[in-house]
């Protein structure tokens, strides 16, 4: 492989890796402040001790999220030089944004919330609980800007080969920007529900019958439960807006080689780039159309539109697919456990396992969907800006396999401890409770054998 392809492949190595972890503490951050708020209310200590527990994953996954975070700056000057040559004057001050207003406002109150809960008050920890929450969300909001910028870029104008904004309000509120916030901040709020309600289940299965625990559960899979007919309404929104702003995308989520009226909606194919044509086809009669134009008749343009302007098609359109399906089965288990669960009902063992098995599920929606989302719009790194071919520096191909070995090992090894240790500190938990809960609690006056 060439430089291009290799930095490439260490750029989505990395977001891949980053990404998972923003994922769990933006939804999980505000989750911690419905327990804490909750608590503060009734006074209930087992609010307390969801609380008490919660924050621990949340600590372990925002360190390594900020830290994998670290990495990825230093490959804007190292592979990808001409990214910031070219659009650093809207990129820059967006990253700085970030900077500026979220993460310092993270990384001032996260050591109050961690250590805190006992050297300042009550409001103060609240307080700072919140202020967490919105920061991680703020830090959302400005890397989707430009995320969403890069997708559809507006409100600036090229001098002698450099972006130059003209309005700042139009780069940052650009025609994708709604769309992908809400998208985003919702996969969140599932990510982190399902790594509720996995870890939650697998304290039951442990033994653990705690109301803290319980409370957890039923918390997660009813937000699960909320959220995920909301992101598919949201989803339907985003993807016809890429319809209208990036049609080649679409051409590819779809497989759809050539301008159709009627276009089918392929539940299934293996997509042939080869003889453009897709194999295997399982697909249901005019159905992308009605989706995508509301119209069973409606003309949905294909990639024969877009010659040598498109995406390569089977990462977008197994990806695509991915998503989609985990969503459905979220949808389907969030449902079915809100369902079984009603009036107080313990999970019974069998949904529980399955919920386990589900804990990271919303890492596999989230990748596939950043994949649609990164690898749809090439060639462009800007779209109709900057090529990706374009931005790449003069770094060598073997330094970047050097490298991109070195990350990919630390990677998975870092994955497979944080997964490690989440089910320990469940685990750890579980089984401090059960102890508790085993252990007949005698007076201190009271003789051993009465």
């Amino acid at each position: 492989m060439d430089a291009l392809v290799l930095a490439r492949v260490q750029f989505a190595a990395n977001i891949t890796f980053h990404i998972l972890f923003p994922t769990i503490t933006m939804g999980l951050a505000w989750l911690l402040v419905y327990f804490k708020t909750k608590h503060d209310r009734t006074g209930e200590a087992h609010w307390s001790d969801a609380y008490r527990f919660w924050v621990k994953v949340f600590a372990l996954t925002f360190a390594i999220g900020v830290v994998s975070g670290i990495t990825m700056s230093f490959q804007f000057g190292t592979n990808w030089p001409g990214f910031m040559e070219t659009v650093g004057n809207v990129a820059g001050p967006l990253l700085g944004y970030e900077v500026l207003t979220a993460f310092f406002l993270e990384a001032t109150f996260l050591g109050v919330m961690l250590f805190g809960r006992k050297r300042v008050s009550n409001r103060v920890h609240t307080l700072s609980t919140w202020m967490v929450a919105i920061g991680t969300s703020m830090s959302a909001f400005w890397i989707l800007a430009l995320n969403s910028w890069m997708q559809t870029p507006d409100g600036f104008e090229m001098r002698d080969g450099q972006a130059f904004v003209l309005s700042w309000i139009d780069v940052i509120f650009n025609a994708s920007m709604p769309y992908r916030v809400v998208h985003m901040m919702l996969a969140t709020g599932l990510t982190a529900a399902f790594v509720v309600a996995g870890l939650s289940a697998f304290r039951q299965l442990r033994g653990d019958t705690t109301r803290a625990n319980g409370v957890s559960l039923r918390v997660a899979v009813w937000l699960a439960a909320i959220l995920i007919p909301l992101q598919i309404l949201a989803g339907d929104m985003h993807g016809l807006n890429t319809l209208e702003h990036q049609p080649a995308k679409v051409a590819a989520m779809e497989g759809l080689w050539e301008d159709t009226e009627g276009a089918a909606l392929l539940l299934f194919a293996w997509p042939d780039e080869t003889t453009r044509e897709n194999r295997y086809e399982i697909a249901i009669p005019k159905g992308a159309s009605l989706i995508l134009t509301h119209d069973p008749n409606g003309l949905v343009r294909g990639l024969d539109s877009f010659e040598g302007e498109h995406p390569r098609v089977a990462p977008v359109f197994f990806s695509f697919r991915i998503m989609v399906g985990v969503g459905l089965l979220m949808l389907l288990v969030s449902w079915t456990a809100v369902w079984v669960s009603r009036k107080g009902r313990m999970i019974p063992t069998w949904l529980a396992r399955v919920l386990v098995g589900m804990t990271f599920s919303g890492w596999v929606s989230t990748v596939a969907g950043w994949y649609v989302s990164e690898i749809g719009r090439q060639p462009w790194l800007v779209q109709g800006v900057l090529k990706t071919a374009d931005a790449v520096g003069p770094v060598g191909a073997g330094s970047i396999a050097a490298s991109l070995t070195t990350y990919l090992l630390l990677y998975v090894g870092l994955l497979v401890a944080y997964i490690s240790v989440v089910f320990y500190l469940a685990s750890q938990a579980a089984a401090g409770n059960v102890q508790r809960e085993r252990t007949p609690l005698v007076s201190p006056m009271q003789p051993k054998g009465a």
